[in-house]
């Protein structure tokens, strides 16, 4: 029996799959479309993004598909342009923006999701579901006119801004339409910009939206996806959909894509080869919750709004993420429901965050309208201080800037014994489990039986299998002069990396979520805040047993 339905085999719907095959539940992932799209929808591809792939095991492949956004040419009103580098040394990834057409992030996600023995079902629609006594029941039918009935304990509804899934949920859905249109192009471009180089040019205007047009580039080279505002004399304005790509609509053709490019661009820039084209429309629009019962919701099914800044596709991705990991311990009998009701309030505010951000910027008609902050569209300042999943926090005289519900940075420059090169912190944390990382200036024979013990403990009051979703990590400026157990890793910190990241102290203690974020911190790993917010967290009401390879439902 599969616990989960995934509905909808787009970006945010694979990576939800993906991440529950790699928390150790299988799922069925099922989509309309015969065929994935071909065209290019989503390009830009955040900061928090890459260390997302990077943890589920994707990031080289991506890397090698994509390229980087080394900068950005900028015009307004016509005047003079000024090329612009985001520099974000410090953090893992240097640049601020990498750009991969959505076809092509697709079929890595579908290759990785293969690895776990899981196809998408293609040409299978959702057409009803209800829900009682804690499973949901669906009806499906396929290309082929076959119908199936058959029930999931979870529905997970990542099926777009038309979601049918949110729709049979009764989840409202507010918001409107914006009063424009846009038109996208997939294009070559000869002229003068730097390989690797976005272009955008703005004419504002008064009370209406600005003008411009928007060059993202592509792998290819001298392609671009195109935006820009469409002519102000369509009489179809209220025709089609409310949101996205207008398919019953006629697409603009190569001469009208010009045109608009000879208006806007300031400098010669011939349009040829146009491969695909489209009107766009935009809604802003946020769901009242991401779930109902056991039906959730994420992507564009729970949020829409204006493309600035390249935000959609990845802060969906970010819901998937954050979704996975939790109910594949409420699946595996590890933690209570409960915990599951952490998503829609993590996530919700954080999509309406994101609303009014792009909203903010499309119609701005200033310079700040590009980029108000080296890091705001990184998505790396996202944080879930307010959720009643994080612990609350009142350590007194704490040094760190970084508190429950952060994201946790990374570090350079750590040694393992044995290990001949420094690694970074996220490659000891990366994985599935929770870990609890420890400051231990001077690690001693005391601390280290401490450490044993409270693993111990953990295994002892937790049960056995809490101990494999749990990882401790000791990290001292001082190399390890003991033979410690198994079940810690002991990480030498020889230039005070660590340390100096996390403002840390002796005997600082960081839990770090599966999804890298921090939900406690404190001082002292015998610290009985920590043990209590380990019983809140695992307290399960109920176990599992396996039932075939990769399969777990209650027990």
């Amino acid at each position: 029996m599969h616990t989960v339905l995934v509905v909808g085999a787009g970006p945010v719907g694979l990576v939800m799959a993906t991440e529950l095959a790699r928390h150790g539940i299988r799922c069925r992932i099922i989509d309309a479309l015969s065929q994935p799209s071909s065209s290019c929808r989503a390009l830009g591809v955040t900061t928090r993004t890459l260390e997302v792939w990077e943890d589920m095991g994707i990031l080289r492949e991506a890397l090698a598909a994509g390229i980087w956004i080394s900068g950005r040419r900028v015009t307004i009103a016509g005047g003079p342009a000024q090329d612009m580098r985001e520099d974000l040394s410090g953090f893992p990834y240097a640049q601020a923006s990498f750009s991969i057409p959505q076809p092509q992030t697709e079929r890595i996600l579908t290759r990785h999701l293969a690895s776990f023995g899981i196809v998408p079902e293609r040409g299978v629609t959702l057409t009803a579901l209800t829900q009682a006594d804690e499973i949901v029941t669906v009806w499906l039918i396929s290309a082929d006119g076959k119908t199936e009935e058959t029930r999931f304990r979870y529905v997970v509804g990542c099926d777009g801004a038309h979601s049918l899934v949110r729709r049979t949920a009764g989840i409202a859905f507010e918001g409107e339409r914006l009063p424009y249109e846009f038109m996208l192009g997939d294009v070559q471009i000869d002229w003068q910009l730097p390989r690797g180089y976005a272009f955008q040019s703005i004419y504002p205007a008064v009370n209406a939206a600005p003008d411009f047009f928007v060059a993202i580039p592509m792998p290819e080279p001298n392609r671009y996806r195109v935006s820009m505002l469409a002519s102000t004399d369509s009489t179809v304005l209220h025709e089609g959909t409310d949101h996205g790509i207008q398919a019953m609509r006629p697409a603009p053709d190569l001469e009208l894509l010009q045109a608009k490019a000879d208006q806007l661009v300031g400098e010669p820039a011939r349009l040829s080869d146009l491969r695909w084209s489209s009107i766009f429309c935009i809604s802003m629009r946020l769901a009242s919750s991401y779930q109902v019962g056991n039906v959730f919701i994420a992507g564009d099914a729970a949020h829409l709004h204006p493309p600035t800044g390249g935000q959609g596709m990845n802060t969906g991705i970010q819901d998937a993420y954050n979704l996975a990991w939790k109910m594949a311990l409420v699946l595996k009998g590890k933690s209570p429901e409960s915990l599951l009701g952490s998503y829609t309030i993590e996530r919700r505010e954080e999509g309406e965050k994101v609303i009014a951000r792009s909203l903010r910027a499309s119609m701005n008609t200033g310079q700040a309208g590009f980029k108000t902050d080296r890091l705001a569209d990184t998505q790396l300042l996202v944080s879930y201080r307010t959720s009643p999943w994080v612990a609350p926090f009142s350590e007194e005289n704490w040094p760190s800037e970084f508190r429950p519900g952060d994201r946790a940075p990374d570090c350079p420059g750590l040694r393992r014994q044995g290990v001949g090169y420094p690694c970074r912190l996220f490659d000891l944390i990366r994985g599935t489990a929770h870990v609890l990382l420890i400051d231990l200036r001077d690690p001693t024979k005391d601390s280290q039986d401490a450490l044993h013990s409270l693993a111990a403990r953990v295994r002892r009051e937790l049960g056995e299998a809490i101990g494999l979703d749990l990882r401790i990590i000791a990290i001292s400026p001082l190399m390890n002069r003991f033979n410690p157990l198994p079940e810690i890793t002991w990480v030498h910190d020889p230039d005070g990396s660590f340390t100096n990241t996390y403002s840390s102290q002796n005997e600082a203690c960081w839990l770090i979520r599966p999804d890298g974020y921090i939900s406690w911190c404190g001082v002292g790993y015998t610290n009985p805040a920590l043990f209590s917010y380990l019983q809140k967290l695992f307290a399960a009401p109920f176990r599992i047993h396996q039932t075939q390879p990769g399969g777990l439902q209650p027990g």
